[in-house]
């Protein structure tokens, strides 16, 4: 078992296109650590395989970066993650992640990072968290793998967290098993991040979710997310529900505006497009995973609700960096 009280020494590697967000939360943290303890805590450097600095999703670098052989003994190593994570899961990035792993280096990973320690084979068997606009495509293809809908996961000597300010509350944890939950408080308290509620448990949503104030409508929806590849008729889910098929059609055009079948085929759509941009599956077994007998029906709605057909999102697409 891994005691988070020995992690001290932290390289943070920095994929292309990785989350700045993320990265920087995490990060962050111990340099709070250290100044709120007047203690060096923790030490950090910014990794890449030669060492060159690996552009973040907006377009921004961190420096100083050292090639991983030259960043000195670490405790822990975090995969920084982002967009275009396939691209960036390369074979000599797998055979680095797995020779530390041999030598007993913990390994961390946020936001898309996951993906990377998974395909490595460094998560088999171990309860993960990714961003929850990967979890539906990671779960298909890695099942071995315990992906929870958690903001973070410590499973023996494997860290991971979703992105965004998750891996701020991740670091925390950290912070907390290595100096107290004293410690840990103050730095909450600089970050303006309340204390008390991660003291009582409170965690950050792993995703996002509609406000729904009936509850009946949020069953409704809970009962559509878990049914996305045999898709139930509206009158099964009201049976479920033991109300009408005619409330469940008020409910819904009452609080999203929509009737209880064109959601249902949004949440569906929706769905075929996170598999699409993040999973291997062929189109039509996308079209089929989704509760779409057709291929010409998948395509046709995905066309109607996207503006373009499935196979255009296997496409690479233009970078999203502003340029001045």
């Amino acid at each position: 078992m891994l005691n988070l009280a020995t992690l001290s020494h932290i390289g943070f590697l920095t994929l292309p296109n990785h989350s700045m967000i993320a990265c920087a939360n995490a990060l962050e943290a111990l340099r709070m650590a250290n100044y709120v303890a007047e203690a060096a805590l923790y030490s950090w450097r910014v990794v890449t395989l030669d060492g060159t600095p690996a552009p973040a999703s907006n377009g921004l670098t961190l420096s100083p970066t050292v090639p991983l052989a030259e960043a000195g003994p670490l405790d822990l190593i975090i995969v920084c993650g982002g967009t275009d994570i396939r691209h960036a899961a390369t074979p000599a990035i797998a055979d680095a992640l797995r020779r530390l792993g041999r030598r007993g280096t913990a390994l961390g990973a946020l936001c898309t990072g996951s993906f990377v320690l998974a395909e490595a084979g460094l998560l088999d068997f171990h309860r993960c968290a990714v961003h929850w606009e990967n979890l539906s495509a990671i779960r298909e293809e890695f099942p071995e793998i315990d992906f929870v809908e958690e903001a973070f996961v410590i499973d023996r000597d494997r860290l991971t967290c979703t992105g965004g300010v998750a891996p701020l509350a991740m670091m925390l944890a950290l912070i907390e098993a290595k100096a107290g939950r004293a410690l840990a408080d103050k730095v909450s308290e600089q970050f303006i991040v309340d204390p008390a509620g991660r003291r009582s448990g409170e965690r950050i949503a792993a995703r996002p979710r509609p406000a729904l104030p009936d509850p009946t409508l949020a069953r409704a929806v809970r009962l559509m997310e878990g049914a996305i590849e045999r898709p139930p008729g509206i009158g099964t889910i009201a049976r479920r529900l033991d109300v009408s098929a005619r409330h469940l059609e008020r409910l819904f055009r009452r609080h999203l505006g929509v009737t209880p079948a064109a959601y249902h085929l949004g949440l569906r759509l929706e769905r075929a497009r996170e598999l699409l941009r993040l999973s291997p599956l062929p189109v039509t077994d996308v079209g089929l995973a989704c509760g779409f007998q057709s291929a010409a029906h998948f395509s046709t709605a995905y066309a109607r609700r996207f503006g373009r057909p499935p196979s255009a999102e296997r496409r690479p697409r233009a970078a999203t960096v502003p340029t001045i």
